[in-house]
């Protein structure tokens, strides 16, 4: 097989790394100090289970790591997951935290989906999961 024609497999190259990843986490480097990492997912996509329309939207992660750091391309490539599901914005936001959760067992985190309006409609989900700590 050529290298062009393992390029129009379906799914395609990308499409099998997306649903083939797993979320990676490595030791956290200093357990004992309370941080925050901010990440954020400015080009999120799922799908309305009702209309199929696209929702896009915001994603903005902050959490205080506990034993585990999640790694960001393996996260990036969780997050691609979505693009085609069709879920509502509270289950979708829900469960990602849930699914980070059991992944790296933060101290505390938030993701909050802030998505683009959408027939007049502006949505904004804010889920957290255990005790923020000061930093």
């Amino acid at each position: 097989m050529s290298l062009n024609s393992e390029k129009t497999l379906t799914p395609r190259y990308g499409e099998r790394i997306i649903n083939e990843i797993d979320l990676i986490c490595f030791e956290n480097p200093k357990p004992s100090r309370p941080y925050e990492i901010s990440i954020e997912f400015p080009e999120f996509t799922c799908k309305c289970p009702f209309s199929g329309y696209p929702d896009f939207g915001v994603l903005h992660l902050l959490y205080q790591p506990g034993p585990l750091i999640m790694e960001l391309k393996a996260l990036k490539l969780y997050m691609n997951r979505y693009r085609d599901l069709s879920i509502s914005h509270e289950e979708v936001t829900n469960k990602i935290v849930d699914d980070l959760v059991a992944a790296c067992r933060p101290i505390w985190m938030q993701l909050k989906s802030d998505f683009n309006p959408r027939g007049n409609v502006h949505t904004i989900v804010r889920v957290t999961n255990g005790v923020r700590q000061d930093c």
